[in-house]
């Protein structure tokens, strides 16, 4: 069986170096372990690794829960940073509505929102108008494409009737991005994560 890709350090201060997942940015992950460190995990990029830094004390099973929740949040936040403008949203919701939807929904303006802390998108179809949260920015793109496709089926189908999620069977990553989405709701009401950071 092969060496466990996130082998935790047995002493303070030593550090372990290992392959990240495929498709990773980064070529390495280094974990450092110190026994200054009480509770508080963080995580940078150093140039071609990932360095995470983790409380001495933490068993193998914590260190690779924090190793992925770090990536994830690392990774959020340069998505976060190449989010795309309201120009080139608007752009790929054109392209959404004629790949799934045969071009049938045209909206009038597609923008990121900053007042939507309840909901992820929304849409006015008498206006065409569609709005989605900023809070968005950073999450996979199939999440925000599913978002996107769920406000423009609603410009030809007002309702969440059966007809509506007809319309949304056809974009394959449908359930996974709804799992995506009630994850982060319910990860929101857990106690906060300590940030990612980057030097």
């Amino acid at each position: 069986m092969p060496a466990d890709p996130l082998h935790r350090a047995g002493t303070p201060q030593r550090s372990t170096t290992s392959q990240p997942p495929s498709g990773s940015r980064a070529s390495a992950i280094e974990v450092r372990r110190s026994a200054r460190r009480r509770r508080t995990v963080s995580a940078y990029r150093e140039g071609d690794r990932t360095v995470v830094l983790i409380p001495a004390r933490m068993s193998e099973a914590e260190e690779q829960r924090w190793v992925s929740v770090m990536l994830d949040k690392l990774a959020a936040q340069e998505s976060r940073r190449r989010a795309p403008g309201d120009a080139e949203l608007a752009e790929h919701a054109e392209r959404l509505s004629a790949q799934y939807f045969d071009g049938r929904a045209q909206p009038t303006t597609v923008r990121w929102v900053t007042n939507q802390n309840t909901r992820w998108g929304s849409c006015t179809p008498a206006e065409g108008s569609i709005r989605l949260s900023h809070r968005l920015k950073g999450m996979p793109e199939y999440v925000i494409d599913y978002v996107l496709l769920h406000e423009l089926a609603h410009l030809l189908v007002p309702g969440h009737g059966p007809d509506f999620w007809r319309l949304l069977e056809a974009y394959p990553r449908t359930e996974r991005a709804r799992g995506y989405l009630e994850g982060v709701v319910a990860a929101e009401r857990l106690p906060h994560l300590p940030d990612a950071r980057e030097e």
